[in-house]
């Protein structure tokens, strides 16, 4: 019989703290019988008490206390061995057992001896004299949890995270981190999930925890996350980015308002504010670290969950008012930002349309036209993220007019379909948007570089010969914001754009390959290197840039020429009337609500205006004179017909809606016939023209002119028939 109870205790030798070797292996060995026929009276409470008190030992003779503490682990081993798979028992899982067993098993792990052997030497020692509470107490553990099935993962998870509160394990986080390594490679991998929201599920019970101790908490679940399988967050996937999101957004708030009771501001500990901003790095490391396990399906959603929670200045998301607002609502841009940069950094799609849906680009873009320097470089960063699907953007980090591309290796592909699709359908938006951040005066050398890898990348990524096209004009209306300075750039910021766009076009020109148009260009390069090297970007984007105060006496020779260009890019099929057409960004809706400035200050309207400053003035037609009033009435009229246009359409949408059916059939009825008659006008004029006596009209000047024959009338060689 194979029964066990307290007594046995006293039998074994249990009556002083170590027992005798031969007599502790008895139950050792009992745990390792199978049994054939189960006991409904046996009780292992006492065990559990008794070997986790062993494990606790504090002799103070050291080879005594690390014996009495692996025997105390392999007595806990040995009860959950013959109690883990015995439906009959005790649950060996119920919160009153893991409360004694887990931290046990972690106190052995936490407190690592310097002497674990007095072994006169390593290789005379065998393999059991070799091991330490330490190593014994690991393997404990993984044996534990790995028996552990979908229900008994919180009470085994519960106790860990209770030790480390109680002890004050989660501020180095070196042992917190390891013993979440050792429970996420232990358990079953579909369990993962659990682990990871009762770690989130505590971040949220810390919420008023110091900062140390939520940026540790944070830290293990980033370590869980890249552990955990693909998709193994769990059917919530937003609920947990939904709550680091939370959690983020009250670290600002803290900062702000130096209290953890942000609606008082009564607060008994110090918050310091560094400490807040290194939690919410590790919030953003961490939002990184979970989005990459995910699928790709999943991370559109998450990135767009997370653009969605940006406030933005528009009519349908409210702005906090006051200065403590704006600071609020500044740091929540930028961290929400930098959390999307941390997705779309490890995010690769090849389908543009799927990547950058119309609603997400446009709340992005948004952003884009903020007056926050530091917000703006962040849209730019997650947009080449974006674009950049085959790693060309460290070839060019630095700008340079560089003599042989070939050199930088550039993996360029053909346009997809998927790809032109999109840059039919965006390409202005984005152009509209480069072309208004040129226009910022707190641009720095980042957002230059940013800006060239951009439209570098749309070249190499997504260009197909309309939006070379583009570029070139873009690049070139790019380059006429620093020659005429209307927005009273400064000199830095008119030599960085001349030193862009020359750079821009100087790459762009050895991709199309067409000799005039590089020799073009060539010949501009040179000049400027010789008159005005502060227009080149090895000049400007240096640490101390060489800037000119005479940007207003440059010579033409130094500049870029539209009509240059359009000539000798038509030469080789280029569409030179789209090239010779200056770019002009479209007015939008956007800006009619922009907060941030006038509509005049926020795009410039570009009119063919003479200017004395253009290069190309010779050759410019004559404009119509546009006033102040003209500008006025144009803005108010097209307004008033888009108003008018509103209106007629509720009211289309209102009669169908509630006219009665014969009402709306007698109408349709009458459209019907009268497009009917239109049509066979159009039909009797274009199928049946009326013949000419001669076959031949005579036009003018005495000249004459064939008629065209009808197709029904015409006659096809047999071969030509199908």
């Amino acid at each position: 019989m194979h029964c066990l109870s307290p007594c046995v205790c006293t039998l074994l030798g249990w009556e002083s703290p170590l027992g005798k070797d031969g007599e502790w292996l008895q139950f050792v060995k009992f745990a390792n019988i199978e049994e054939d026929t189960p006991s409904y009276h046996r009780s292992y409470d006492f065990f559990v008490s008794r070997f986790s008190e062993m494990c606790h030992s504090s002799h103070d003779d050291l080879e005594i206390r690390t014996k009495i503490r692996m025997s105390g682990i392999k007595g806990l081993q040995g009860v959950v061995r013959k109690t883990v798979n015995d439906e009959l028992q005790a649950n060996i899982w119920d919160p009153q057992h893991m409360d004694k067993i887990v931290p046990s098993l972690l106190f052995n792990l936490q407190h690592v001896e310097e002497a674990e052997s007095r072994s006169p030497s390593p290789l005379q020692a065998t393999e059991k004299e070799k091991e330490s509470p330490t190593e014994l107490a690991e393997r404990c553990l993984r044996e534990l949890l790995g028996r552990a099935a979908y229900g008994n993962i919180k009470n085994a998870i519960t106790p860990v995270l209770i030790h480390l509160d109680n002890h004050s394990l989660w501020e180095p986080k070196i042992f917190a981190t390891r013993c979440f390594r050792i429970i996420m490679y232990s358990i079953q991998p579909q369990h993962s999930h659990l682990v990871i929201q009762q770690l989130l599920g505590h971040l949220d019970a810390n919420s008023k925890s110091a900062a140390t101790v939520r940026a540790g908490i944070v830290e293990v679940l980033s370590e869980a996350a890249v552990i955990a399988a693909s998709g193994s967050v769990g059917p919530t996937v937003l609920e947990v980015f939904n709550t680091l999101l939370r959690q983020l957004r009250l670290s600002i708030d803290y900062a702000l308002t130096g209290s953890y009771n942000c609606i008082t501001g009564v607060s008994s500990k110090i918050i310091k504010e560094h400490e807040e901003r290194m939690f919410q790095e590790a919030v953003i490391k961490t939002i990184g670290s979970f989005a990459s396990t995910l699928p790709t399906y999943q991370q559109s959603e998450v990135m767009a969950f997370i653009m969605n929670k940006v406030p933005l200045p528009s009519t349908q998301q409210s702005i906090e008012a006051g200065k403590a607002g704006e600071n609020r609502n500044r740091l929540t841009q930028i961290m929400l930002l930098k959390s999307l940069l941390q997705v779309s950094v490890g995010f690769q799609c090849s389908n543009m349309l799927t990547a950058l849906p119309s609603a997400f680009l446009d709340r992005l873009l948004s952003a884009a036209l903020m007056e926050d320097a530091e917000i703006r470089l962040f849209v730019l960063e997650i947009l080449i993220s974006f674009i950049d699907r085959h790693d060309n953007r460290q070839k060019f980090s630095t700008i340079s007019t560089i003599s042989d591309i070939s050199v930088l290796k550039l993996k360029v592909e053909k346009c997809s379909r998927q790809d032109s699709v999109f840059m039919k359908k965006h390409s202005q938006q984005l152009f509209r948007h480069i072309y208004l951040i040129c226009k910022e005066e707190s641009n720095i050398q980042a957002h230059y570089e940013a800006l060239y890898s951009m439209l570098v990348l749309i070249s190499i990524e997504l260009a197909n010969e309309e939006v070379v096209v583009d570029l070139i004009r873009l690049v070139l209306a790019v380059q006429e914001i620093a020659q005429i300075n209307e927005d009273n750039l400064t000199a830095y910021n008119r030599c960085a754009l001349f030193a862009l766009g020359a750079a821009y076009l100087n790459l762009i020109s050895q991709l199309i390959t067409v000799p005039t148009f590089c020799q073009h260009i060539h010949e501009v390069i040179q000049m400027r290197q010789k008159e005005a090297p502060y227009l080149l970007p090895e000049d400007v984007f240096v640490e101390k840039p060489r800037l000119s105060k005479s940007l207003d006496r440059l010579g033409p020779e130094v500049f870029f020429w539209q009509s240059k260009i359009s000539e000798v890019l038509g030469g080789s099929g280029y569409n030179a009337d789209r090239l010779s057409t200056p770019y002009v960004p479209q007015l939008t809706d956007e800006d009619r609500l922009s907060k941030r400035k006038s509509i005049g200050e926020t795009i410039s309207l570009q009119v063919e205006v003479e200017s004395r400053n253009s290069p190309e003035r010779e050759q410019r037609a004559p404009a119509e004179e546009i006033t102040y009033e003209t500008l006025k009435k144009a803005i108010v009229d097209s307004v008033a017909v888009e108003e008018q246009e509103r209106e007629r359409r509720r009211q289309v949408v209102e009669k169908f809606q509630k006219a009665p059916f014969e009402e709306i059939a007698a109408h349709c009825g009458a459209r019907a016939t009268l497009l009917q008659s239109k049509l066979n006008q159009i039909f009797e004029i274009t199928i049946r023209p009326p013949p000419s006596p001669s076959g031949t009209i005579t036009a003018a000047y005495g000249q004459p002119q064939n008629h065209s024959i009808p197709v029904y009338e015409m006659k096809f060689p047999d071969l030509c028939v199908y």
